[in-house]
């Protein structure tokens, strides 16, 4: 797909598949809907790659606990200053491998050949998640860390500080792709005002991306705060993004988007600066004509 274009749902999806709502500016856009039903209706090899963060159903060990709100699990925000819940997070490891296989089955029919896929997930589910990946027909290629630097002490154990990167590619992976050499482990801790729970650092998801060849088109199945969406934005590709809980929908596409013209205003801004300064004026200067 062309660069520096609006993203039309026509290009994305067959005719017979219409999300809930959609959002979107130059080389983004988001889907409000269900997963499952929307990867099945996207046009077929249109990918580059894709990266995301789903659900990871892993607050709990019991039935009780895994039914507990996102917040109750996640987050050790107090109740007045909570978050919004995020939908599909109370299945147990068996259903929720065949939810995870389902959509990567139909995802990956809507990638190039050869395209990445890279999956967030916790050491509670990663060995659920390695399966789900290649029953859906990827290639499991291997795993980097997120290293989140500061966590809970466990007197006698090992912090649980690191998240992990599963990733794979859909089919063979020319050697010869235009992306250079990328780390095995990131170091960046969570973010601070964060709009979602389980928000990922702007920086870290502009560096996993790098995956992707230049320019390339991006998806994220799970849009949530939008992050993903913000940097592929920021850093030069095109990113689809899908979201089904209400209040994400509408809290990631409106900071993608507050975002993204603040950072055409300041860069506006920039421009005139030094167009000014070429011609010998700068802003703030004033000159006297007393001796």
């Amino acid at each position: 797909m062309p660069m520096g274009n609006t993203l039309k749902i026509e290009d994305l999806l067959k005719p017979d598949c219409v999300p809930e709502e959609s959002a979107g500016g130059e080389n983004w856009r988001i889907l409000h809907g269900d997963t499952l039903k929307l990867v099945k209706g996207f046009q077929p090899g249109i990918f580059d790659a894709v990266v995301t963060d789903p659900p990871y159903a892993s607050g709990g060990t019991k039935q009780n606990e895994r039914n507990r709100t996102t917040n109750q699990k996640y987050s050790s925000m107090k109740a007045e200053n909570a978050l919004p819940d995020f939908d599909g997070d109370n299945k147990d490891q068996r259903s929720w491998t065949h939810w995870m296989a389902e959509w990567l089955y139909d995802v990956r029919k809507a990638c190039k050949r050869g395209a990445p896929i890279c999956l967030f997930i916790d050491w509670r589910q990663y060995p659920s998640i390695t399966d789900a990946l290649q029953w859906a027909g990827w290639i499991w290629r291997g795993t980097a860390v997120w290293d989140k630097g500061n966590s809970r002490p466990q007197k006698g154990r090992f912090r649980q500080q690191a998240e992990y990167i599963v990733w794979g590619s859909n089919g063979p992976m020319p050697i010869n792709r235009p992306v250079s050499c990328l780390p095995g482990v990131f170091r960046y801790g969570n973010p601070q005002n964060r709009i979602h729970v389980t928000e990922k650092p702007l920086q870290l998801m502009k560096d996993v991306i790098q995956i992707c060849e230049p320019g390339g088109l991006i998806l994220d199945p799970f849009a949530g705060a939008g992050t993903t969406i913000l940097a592929a934005a920021e850093s030069g590709f095109q990113a689809v993004g899908i979201e089904v809980t209400d209040a994400y929908y509408k809290l990631g596409s409106d900071r993608v988007r507050i975002a993204l013209e603040a950072g055409e205003e300041a860069e506006n801004k920039e421009t005139e600066n030094q167009e000014d300064s070429k011609k010998g004026h700068f802003p703030g200067d004033y000159f006297n004509s007393s001796s």
